[in-house]
C-alpha cells in the first residue's frame, strides 16, 4: 500500500498517516452515534463523513497535482475571497452544534459549510506570499505590522461571529510562519505580552510587577528596538490592563462562565461546567485498554455533550483508554514531524512558509482541542483534525495535506 501512495503522491507516509487517522475518524464517528436512545442527528453521521472522506480524496489527488506556482498566484485572490465569506456570515451566518449562538456557518438548504475554515488556509498562502517577498527576515516591531494586518483582518471577522476557537488558530499560524521567517523570539515574544498584560491584569500587584519586568526587558534589549517600539509596547500593555474590567462586564453570562470553569468546573456543574466533569469522567474511566469499541457508558448513555464533534477525544479515551489516545497522539506527533521535515527541506521560502504555516493550524487544533477535554484550556467548539465530524473541515485538511505533499518535493 505505501509504494501505490508513493505513486499516487510524493510522500507516501505522510499520507498513509492522515489516510489511517481518517479511517480512525469515521471508525470513532459511529462509535459516537452508537447510544442508547437513538438520535439521527449522531447516529448516522459517519455515513456523511465517509462522503466526504471519498470527495476529500479525489480532491488530494487533483490538489497534489498542481504546480506550486499557481499556489503563489492564487494566495492574494483566494484571500479576497475568504474576506467576502467571513463577512457574509456576519450577516446571513447560523450556528451549528455547540456554536449555535455563532454566525460561524453558511448555509445552502440543507448544505452548510464554514468559511473559516478555507480563510484558514488562505491566510496561509497571502502570509506565505509576503514573507517570502522579503529580502531579510522581520526584525523589528513595525516590520511585523503587514504581517499582523493579514492575519487581523480574517481574526476581526471571525471574533466577530464570535468564534474563539478559530481565532487561536489564525494567532497561532501567525506565530508560527512568522518563527519560520526568522523573526527574533524577542519580537515575538513581545508581540505576545498585552494578552498577559491582559489576563494579570486581575490583580494590581501581579499586574504592576510584570511592567516593571517588562520595562526590565525593554532596558536589556533597547539596541534591538527603536524608541518608539518600547514605548507602543508599554502603552499597549497598559491599555491591555485598562480594559480588562470593562471587557470582562461585556461577556455574556455564559461566556464568562465558561472561563470560570475553566479555573474551577465545580463553579457551575451542571451548566457550563458540566461538560468538562463528563468528559473527564469519561476519559478517566478509560484506564489503560479502555472499555471497547461501542461499549463507552458515558456516551452510550448520552452524557457527553458533541461526542462526535468537539468531544470525539473523549470517547477515544472512554472505549480504546490510554492505549488508543497513545496511538492516535502518535500519528498526529509523526504528522507534524513529517511537515517540519518538509518544510527543511523546501527549496522555495513559499514552500516552506506554507507547510509550517499548516503545521501551526493543525498544532493549535490538536492542542487545544484535546487540551480542553481534560481542562488544561478553556472549552472552545474546534475539532479534531482528520477525526471529528465535520465535512468543510475534513475536506479543506486533506486539500492541506495535497498541497503539502506537492510543494514539499518542488525542485
Amino acid at each position: 500500500m505505501l509504494r501505490f501512495l508513493e505513486k499516487w503522491a510524493v510522500d507516501g507516509r505522510f499520507v498513509l498517516a492522515v489516510f489511517l487517522l481518517s479511517l480512525f475518524g469515521i471508525a470513532m464517528v459511529y462509535s459516537a452515534g452508537q447510544v442508547n436512545t437513538p438520535n439521527p442527528v449522531v447516529t448516522d453521521v459517519w455515513q456523511k463523513q465517509a462522503l466526504w472522506f471519498v470527495i476529500a480524496l479525489v480532491s488530494f489527488t487533483v490538489v497534489a497535482r498542481i504546480s506550486p506556482r499557481w499556489w503563489e498566484w492564487i494566495a492574494i485572490p483566494a484571500y479576497v475571497i475568504a474576506l467576502v465569506l467571513l463577512a457574509a456570515t456576519l450577516v446571513v451566518g447560523t450556528g451549528a452544534g455547540t456554536a449555535e449562538s455563532t454566525k460561524s456557518w453558511i448555509g445552502f438548504g440543507s448544505f452548510k459549510f464554514q468559511p473559516s475554515e478555507l480563510a484558514k488556509m488562505a491566510t496561509v498562502l497571502a502570509l506565505a506570499r509576503l514573507l517570502s517577498n522579503r529580502a531579510e527576515p522581520p526584525t523589528g516591531l513595525r516590520d511585523l505590522l503587514a504581517p499582523g494586518m493579514v492575519v487581523g483582518a480574517p481574526l476581526a471577522f471571525v471574533m466577530l461571529q464570535p468564534d474563539l476557537g478559530s481565532g487561536m488558530v489564525f494567532v497561532g499560524l501567525l506565530y508560527a510562519m512568522l518563527y519560520w521567517a526568522g523573526t527574533p523570539p524577542l519580537m515575538l515574544l513581545l508581540v505576545a505580552s498585552p494578552l498577559a498584560g491582559l489576563i494579570l491584569s486581575f490583580d494590581t500587584r501581579i499586574w504592576s510587577g510584570y511592567i516593571v519586568i517588562l520595562l526590565l526587558i525593554l532596558y536589556l534589549f533597547r539596541y534591538r528596538l527603536f524608541l518608539y517600539e518600547s514605548a507602543a509596547v508599554i502603552l499597549v500593555n497598559v491599555a491591555a490592563g485598562a480594559i480588562a474590567s470593562p471587557l470582562w462586564k461585556s461577556l455574556e453570562p455564559y461566556q464568562q462562565n465558561r472561563l470560570l470553569v475553566f479555573l474551577d468546573p465545580n463553579v457551575d456543574p451542571r451548566g457550563a461546567g458540566y461538560n468538562l466533569l463528563q468528559s473527564k469522567v469519561a476519559i478517566g474511566s478509560g484506564g489503560i485498554g479502555g472499555k471497547g469499541f461501542l461499549l463507552g457508558t458515558q456516551k452510550k448513555f448520552g452524557f457527553l455533550p458533541e461526542q462526535h464533534t468537539d468531544f470525539i477525544f473523549s470517547v477515544i479515551g472512554e472505549e480504546l483508554g490510554f492505549v488508543g489516545v497513545g496511538i492516535a497522539l502518535i500519528l498526529f506527533g509523526y504528522i507534524l514531524y513529517r511537515l517540519v521535515k518538509m518544510a527543511e527541506e523546501a527549496n522555495d521560502p513559499f514552500a516552506g512558509l506554507v507547510l509550517f504555516g499548516i503545521f501551526g493550524v493543525w498544532l493549535v487544533h490538536i492542542f487545544v482541542n484535546t487540551g480542553m477535554t481534560v481542562g488544561i484550556v478553556p472549552i472552545t467548539g474546534i475539532p479534531l483534525p482528520f477525526v471529528s465530524y465535520g465535512g468543510t473541515f475534513l475536506l479543506t485538511s486533506w486539500l492541506a495535506v495535497g498541497m503539502a505533499a506537492r510543494l514539499a518535493h518542488e525542485e
